[in-house]
């Protein structure tokens, strides 16, 4: 097989990349004749979905070894039922009920594509020159979809005290005075320092992935939902973080909810009123994840496409804001392009095909 390296990437936009890959799903699904359906709306979506066959099952969104790869195994299998964001929202033609991964333009399925292969990944053991270039342990098996749970700051006393005293309640007379009776149980205290729902896309050991492909952005946030995590100030310089002023309403991406504010019923909000500005902070999810392996001692890295030049530069400007010296080393990028370099030929052909990724030089 040929490969067209390419020498300097063109940067492409969301909706450019999106319309590519959603063109290469069509013809794949078209010539292989592949279940699938067309999402509606202004840009549509090709959907592939799971198909039994004499031999061996088959879904067009992914490679048929890391395909049968995942069905064997129950921990990975259970990714393919997460629900899309996007769900609600679009519907598929037929009225599909569809999955994030049936998507051909998700960024999970790429990274399952990849790390379930038998030639990356088997009997809990990656790929030396996998594991090599990301800097992961060799000996590990790929962890979809972990919630480490990144510390909240403590509530108000007032707070504290009603959580405590729920805590309390819930225990019998008996563990209240016999220790012996519950030896792992955790102290009240300790169950005071809340922790969000952060998911991480892949945990190889000691190392977080975020995997990026067509997302718009990293999500915009009000400063105060970045300011709630504990060890916010410690690991960043808050004002070197990477921000914008918006001065009319504006809607946030398809994959961004954080920011969304209700609309006023009152009518006197019809009349006209003076423009107000806000300032934000860009890259949310790299903040939370960053955050997430601070607190955990792991290392992170972001996973994204070589063309989208937005992203990378975004994932900078928040790493240019670390400023816990220990800490900031464990950081880094990898694009798709220099892990398909080290991963098996015939991966190498199905990504070339179905998402236009050529081996970096």
């Amino acid at each position: 097989m040929t490969h067209h390296h390419q020498t300097t990437p063109i940067p492409w936009s969301a909706s450019l990349l999106r319309r590519d890959l959603n063109a290469r799903a069509q013809h794949l699904a078209t010539i292989g004749g592949l279940l699938h359906e067309q999402t509606t709306g202004t840009e549509p979506s090709i959907l592939f979905g799971h198909e039994e066959q004499a031999d061996q099952s088959r879904h067009g969104n992914f490679h048929p070894a890391s395909y049968a790869a995942i069905c064997a195994n129950p921990a990975w299998s259970r990714r393919l039922t997460k629900a899309h964001t996007g769900r609600r929202r679009v519907r598929a033609r037929a009225d599909w009920q569809w999955m994030e991964l049936d998507c051909a333009n998700s960024s999970d399925a790429l990274l399952m594509n990849i790390f379930c292969h038998p030639g990356v990944s088997s009997n809990g053991h990656l790929n030396p020159a996998v594991a090599n270039l990301l800097g992961a342990p060799s000996d590990t098996q790929p962890n979809f979809g972990v919630h480490p749970g990144v510390p909240l700051k403590k509530p108000p006393a007032s707070s504290r005290k009603k959580i405590l005293h729920s805590i309390l309640q819930k225990d019998s007379p008996q563990s209240l005075f016999n220790d012996t009776s519950i030896p792992h149980s955790p102290q009240p205290e300790e169950s005071l320092h809340l922790k969000d729902r952060t998911e991480i896309d892949l945990q190889l050991g000691a190392l977080f992935v975020e995997a990026k492909l067509t997302e718009s952005n990293f999500q915009t946030v009000s400063p105060r939902l970045v300011e709630r995590y504990r060890d916010f100030e410690a690991v960043f310089a808050v004002e070197r973080l990477p921000s914008k002023i918006i001065t009319r309403p504006t809607h946030p991406s398809a994959e961004d909810f954080s920011d969304l504010e209700e609309p006023s019923t009152n009518t006197a909000s019809q009349l006209p009123t003076p423009v107000r500005s806000r300032t934000v902070i860009q890259g949310y999810q790299l903040i939370r994840n960053v955050l997430a392996a601070f607190h955990s001692n792991a290392s992170f890295c972001v996973l994204c496409d070589s063309r989208r030049q937005d992203l990378i530069e975004i994932w900078y400007s928040v790493l240019a804001a670390v400023h816990y010296p220990s800490f900031a080393w464990r950081l880094k990028l990898l694009t798709w392009q220099e892990l398909t370099s080290v991963i098996p030929e015939d991966l190498q052909q199905f990504l070339e095909t179905k998402y236009g990724i050529l081996p970096a030089m």
